[in-house]
């Protein structure tokens, strides 16, 4: 019996061992069923969802190994979404664009002449005056003296003078009759001629005098704004005060100082030479309003070697004051105007191995790459002298999505044609992803970057 039942354990266990891993897979691969019957339902769903429309109305096309169902390079039934926008004839301006700072045209820093006590400050902080206009008046009785005793010492100087004078005559007639010798009658004369300088003396004194008076009398010596005010009534100011009594600024006309580049020095000479006025517009800060328009005076008689730029003067009548001493500007300056030029969207341009291109807009709504020649680029708009005609609608949105003969619909850019505003009018993409474009499109060939 213990035998039988050493030999039994073991049995008992083996069956045990072999039957329980043959009884587990049989109960735990259900959920491997599961995953692949939803592996098979997202597949279908995935394959309907991603057909085009085109393909869902014909369901019966054939379909090509390596194309779409519509034809060549899976771009025949594809329609792409573009913005466009009419190529128009017109005259294109030539500017040379500069940093400026608006200067007065004229400061004065109005000092005292004299010294003396402030009785009278006849102006307001940020007054306009007018040249000749009242500012300060200085005490003027101690000038009043000055100006008594050079009168009185004149009267004194003329009555002695008046005497020495009847003496010379009648030493002459002494002399005459051999009384008096030549010596006398000489120095009579000298003293005579003493008298005369000092009356001159006299006089000069009599005109400081005024002189001092005039200059208690502060006014200005040109037209223009006050600053704020130095000094108060009752203040004591002499001649040598460095900081003044008020700064006067020249607004109408002020001026602006540019520098531009030495490159463009001989063509801006060439047309002040000639005589032409050359127009001036100044802008904000951020180059997008402009704020006036003046002429150009002049050009500095130097090149600056250290950045290679000179400097120009031009001049504002500033009627309504929007310029200011100091202030920051862009500056553009007109120099040439082109003219007879077709006139794109700078978006529009595009740029490959092989040049400068557009992609025009064909009457069937399919686009032709035209290479073209630009002539001359301001600001957002750009004239091209070859390659495009007047009227032909240009793409300036969606050229990533374009090679030669695609068909588009075109949707025209409201506005200026900048292409900030071709983005917001951009028409949304289907839910078909477009198929990219050919490894030798020249949208491709040119980096595919996008202006």
């Amino acid at each position: 019996m213990g035998q039988l039942k050493s030999m039994e354990l073991p049995e008992s266990g083996s069956h045990t061992t072999a039957n329980t891993p043959a009884a587990r897979p049989s109960r735990s691969l259900w959920w491997l069923w599961v995953v692949l019957i939803a592996g098979v339902v997202l597949g279908v769903w995935y394959f309907r969802g991603s057909r085009t429309p085109s393909e869902a109305a014909n369901p019966s096309a054939p379909a090509t190994p390596g194309r779409g169902r519509g034809g060549s390079g899976g771009m025949g039934n594809f329609v792409v979404p573009v913005v466009v926008a009419p190529a128009q004839p017109d005259d294109l301006p030539v500017y040379f664009n500069g940093l400026g700072t608006v200067t007065a045209f004229n400061t004065v820093t109005v000092r005292s002449r004299v010294d003396g006590e402030i009785i009278k400050v006849a102006f307001k902080e940020g007054q306009y005056v007018h040249e000749g206009d009242l500012l300060v008046q200085i005490d003027p009785r101690p000038f009043q003296v000055q100006l008594e005793q050079a009168d009185g010492q004149l009267a004194k100087d003329q009555a002695q003078r008046k005497d020495a004078q009847v003496n010379l005559e009648r030493y002459k007639l002494l002399f005459d009759e051999g009384v008096i010798p030549q010596q006398q009658l000489d120095t009579q004369a000298a003293l005579v001629g003493q008298f005369d300088g000092a009356i001159k003396s006299d006089q000069s004194q009599i005109d400081n005098a005024k002189l001092q008076l005039t200059y208690c009398h502060i006014t200005a010596p040109i037209s223009g704004h006050v600053g704020l005010r130095l000094i108060d009534p009752g203040n004591i100011v002499h001649a040598t005060d460095a900081s003044g009594l008020v700064v006067i600024t020249q607004l109408q006309p002020i001026a602006v100082l540019f520098s531009l580049p030495q490159d463009d020095l001989p063509q801006v000479s060439t047309k002040l030479r000639a005589g032409a006025q050359l127009t001036v517009d100044a802008f904000d800060r951020d180059d997008t309003q402009k704020i006036a328009t003046g002429k150009l005076l002049t050009i500095d008689n130097q090149i600056d070697p250290s950045t290679g730029t000179y400097k120009l003067k031009s001049v504002f009548n500033n009627a309504d004051t929007a310029l200011f001493p100091n202030q920051f500007v862009n500056v553009h300056l007109l120099v040439d105007t082109k003219h007879n030029l077709t006139i794109v969207p700078a978006a529009a341009i595009q740029r490959g191995p092989q040049g400068t291109y557009v992609y025009a807009v064909a009457s069937d709504n399919t686009v032709k790459i035209h290479a073209v020649t630009i002539a001359q680029t301001t600001g957002n708009r750009v004239g091209l002298s070859d390659g495009v005609n007047a009227g032909d609608l240009v793409v300036i949105d969606g050229q990533d999505k374009l090679q030669d003969g695609s068909k588009v619909t075109p949707t025209v850019s409201s506005g200026n044609n900048s292409g900030a505003q071709a983005s917001s009018n951009t028409a949304p993409a289907s839910p078909g992803a477009p198929a990219p474009p050919a490894p030798n499109s020249p949208r491709r060939q040119s980096g595919g970057s996008r202006r």
